[in-house]
């Protein structure tokens, strides 16, 4: 049986999250079908404008992405902070942007007064909101749920769109972060889709290459804040150049008709000590290797214990790989 994602959700131990969702009438809700000729490429624009659409609303950031035929791929950053600082009516605001809410919401937005029994009823009404708009059951809730709306719609049918709800990864140091994001920006590349990051369509990789050839970073996506230091800014730990170069040389070595080497003295395998090697087993089966959490031994370990779960999953691959 799955676990339940409230199981698998630790923000003590990471913010970082990696998820999948798969069609479950597989091969072309998304493409295009070889046998009928009938193209569902547009539905691919559709699941990359919802998923940025939910960043700007939920307090939770998009490190990378890759929309494919019949599946998707999103790594996601909870920042639970913001929600807890953002003003009531803040959040009240953000949850009519995906809901209708209810008569009480909407006289507090209005600037209303409110009797001393509907604050109370209010205060435990945004307590939930608040909640939800840091929570990836929701966030991927409100995403599948649209996509699979439209898209039965279009085809004049009803019953599921997705396999079940979501699968989930908790991603617990810079290793695992920095393996999964690779491995999602390169699925066009290994499914050969794309020959290159630059034509890699509705990928985070291709967003963040198109905005750093104008010397900056998308606004749709988590920055890339440089290698960790005191008084860290929010965003992910890494060099954005060096991200790009080491995603570029890690495809070029999984396509045989373009030269590519990675050594050891690429600037994030040498911070994070991965070998070369093992860094291109990661971003080619990340999700085949490792079933449920990924880190370092003590970062599964603490995991765990505070989940209360028994068995501590993936650890040989783990050290194997990850060291």
């Amino acid at each position: 049986m799955p676990a339940a994602r409230k199981s698998q959700v630790s923000l003590v131990d990471t913010k970082y999250y990696h998820c999948i969702s798969r069609c479950v009438r597989r091969a072309f809700l998304c493409g295009e079908d070889p046998l009928t000729g009938q193209s569902y490429e547009h539905r691919r624009e559709w699941v990359e404008e919802k998923l940025l659409l939910l960043a700007s609303i939920f307090c939770i950031d998009i490190c990378a992405y890759a929309v494919m035929s019949n599946h998707t791929h999103v790594v996601l950053y909870v920042d639970d902070k913001k929600a807890n600082r953002l003003h009531d009516k803040s959040i009240v605001i953000r949850w009519h942007k995906l809901f209708k809410g209810n008569w009480l919401t909407h006289k507090f937005v209005e600037g209303n007064e409110l009797t001393p029994s509907e604050r109370i009823m209010l205060d435990d009404i945004i307590d939930k909101y608040r909640e939800r708009l840091a929570s990836i059951s929701w966030f991927m809730r409100v995403l599948n749920e649209d996509i699979a709306r439209r898209a039965n719609k279009e085809d004049g049918c009803k019953g599921r769109f997705w396999e079940g709800r979501f699968k989930s990864q908790a991603l617990l140091d810079e290793a695992a972060l920095a393996a999964c994001m690779a491995y999602v920006d390169l699925n066009p590349i290994r499914a050969k889709m794309a020959a290159t990051l630059e034509t890699s369509e509705f990928t985070s990789i291709k967003k963040r290459i198109e905005h750093a050839q104008r010397g900056k970073q998308p606004k749709s996506l988590l920055r890339f804040a440089g290698n960790p230091r005191q008084n860290m800014p929010k965003g992910l730990p890494f060099e954005l150049k060096y991200y790009i170069e080491l995603v570029e040389l890690t495809g070029r070595c999984i396509r045989a008709d373009k030269r590519g080497h990675i050594c050891d003295a690429q600037p994030i395998l040498a911070r994070l000590q991965i070998e070369p090697e093992n860094w291109l087993k990661l971003t080619t089966r990340f999700t085949k290797m490792f079933h449920g959490a990924v880190g370092r031994q003590q970062a599964i370990t603490e995991y765990c214990e505070h989940l209360q779960k028994k068995r501590r999953p993936n650890l040989a691959n783990c050290e194997r790989f990850l060291g």
